[in-house]
């Protein structure tokens, strides 16, 4: 047995293990005992999309290769904090990071190392291999309820806040399945989709009271999971009759749905942003919490999240009467409250999410800016929300397109000054 074999640090998400891993693993195990950080599901989502595998999946993995001899965790994309606390004499990185959103972190990485003498080695990268690319083409193949389903609860633990944008159909579901960009070398994209009994009624030309049900609904989840892999959250409204909700969560649960928006009110709905709502009515706090324990007997996985949406500001009801329903909700099983508001800025939400925080009974916030646009996300992270949710966004944008679109060509008759401002259809087919 060798002696004062050399330290050696290697970083891995290591979410789809391939031969470019092992080839890294090997030239490391050659230089001495070699120490894995494993990214969690934070670090691997500041600069990439967010892993199939959660953290222990991709840990058992690891553990069956022979090369490495110890694991630890790396909870940021920078290598500093595990550098510093190992020393190792070397680090060995595939050289595929000199260039791109990694760039920074190699960069602070090597200014580690040169304070202990510690030395950066870089494999040439594997060609034709990587990660992202087996991902790729696995996003392509598309995913499983159960994957689909765990996702959320993953994402509201790793990072700072969800985002989630309305999806109503295939096409704009392919849109924000692929869209994402470079912020200051971290990755930013859309966490998943919200399902929203307004635009899904809207698209179909009824008005937003529950009369698309939830069976066509369910049709149009279906092609939208076809071609996508995030997560979605299901906007149920009240949840109909209490006798037909085991029925519709089994449903939803089935087909991948990673968690269910029930609003506490009752009878014909009125959309919430309607200034009259005299004629609405909210669910006793009881009969609420009834549905809510109804909705988690229902259920088969830990997966599926039951949300409950409170509507007592909706309905012009104080603050108290707003956290009464949060903690009663809470204690009755919902796995996290939405608090709904119609204010132009988010001062109602922040004053009710600075007291619930300080509850007992606390469970991951809501929000939906729709009215109260002008809040920033940062601004929702620091007063303890983890969700948020643009609820109608994507709907609203394609209205006034086509009407523009049509309009021009009516006047014109010829659809030359239309093109425009539409799309080739190449780039459609494109994303298709």
């Amino acid at each position: 047995m060798k002696k004062n074999r050399k330290k050696v640090y290697v970083g891995l998400s290591a979410d789809i293990l391939h031969n470019g891993h092992i080839n890294i693993l090997k030239v490391a195990n050659k230089l001495g005992d070699v120490t894995v950080g494993l990214l969690t599901d934070t670090a691997i989502s500041e600069y990439k999309k967010f892993p199939h595998l959660n953290y222990k999946q991709r840990l058992t993995v690891l553990k069956s290769v022979k090369y490495i001899k110890k694991i630890i965790p790396q909870e940021t994309l920078d290598y500093s904090k595990n550098l510093i606390k190992l020393k190792p004499d070397f680090l060995v990185h595939g050289d595929d990071w000199k260039k791109g959103i990694q760039k920074l972190t190699r960069t602070k990485a090597i200014a580690c190392l040169k304070k202990w003498r510690g030395k950066l080695i870089e494999p040439k990268y594997t060609k034709n291999i990587s990660s992202s690319l087996i991902k790729k083409k696995l996003s392509d193949l598309g995913t499983t309820p159960d994957v689909r389903r765990a996702k959320l609860k993953r994402l509201i633990h790793a990072k700072d806040i969800v985002r989630i944008i309305e999806t109503h159909s295939a096409l704009s579901g392919l849109i924000i399945e692929k869209l994402n960009y470079n912020k200051r070398n971290k990755y930013i994209e859309f966490d998943g989709f919200w399902s929203s009994s307004l635009t899904d009624s809207a698209l179909r030309g009824k008005p937003d009271n529950q009369s698309v049900d939830y069976s066509t609904r369910m049709l149009g989840l279906n092609e939208i999971f076809e071609v996508t892999t995030k997560p979605l959250i299901f906007d149920a409204d009240n949840g109909g009759r209490v006798e037909h909700l085991p029925y519709l969560v089994k449903s939803l649960e089935r087909i991948g749905v990673s968690a269910i928006v029930l609003e506490d009110k009752i009878g014909l709905k009125r959309n919430s942003l309607f200034q009259d709502q005299q004629k609405t009515k909210q669910d006793t706090v009881k009969g609420f919490c009834k549905k809510i324990e109804i909705s988690k007997k229902s259920k088969v996985t830990d997966d599926l999240m039951i949300v409950a949406r409170i509507e007592s500001f909706i309905l012009g009801k104080t603050l108290n009467d707003a956290l009464k329903r949060a903690e009663a909700y809470s204690r009755a099983g919902a796995d996290a409250i939405l608090i709904h508001s119609k204010e132009k800025n988010a001062n109602q939400i922040f004053t009710f999410s600075k007291k619930f925080l300080k509850s007992k009974y606390y469970k991951p916030l809501i929000a939906v800016p729709s009215t109260y646009s002008k809040t920033y996300e940062r601004d929702l992270i620091n007063n303890g929300f983890k969700v948020v949710i643009y609820a109608n966004h994507l709907l609203r944008a394609s209205y006034p397109a086509m009407l523009d679109a049509a309009k021009k060509i009516l006047i014109k008759q010829r659809s030359f000054e239309a093109e425009r401002k539409i799309s080739p259809i190449n780039k459609v087919l494109n994303l298709i």
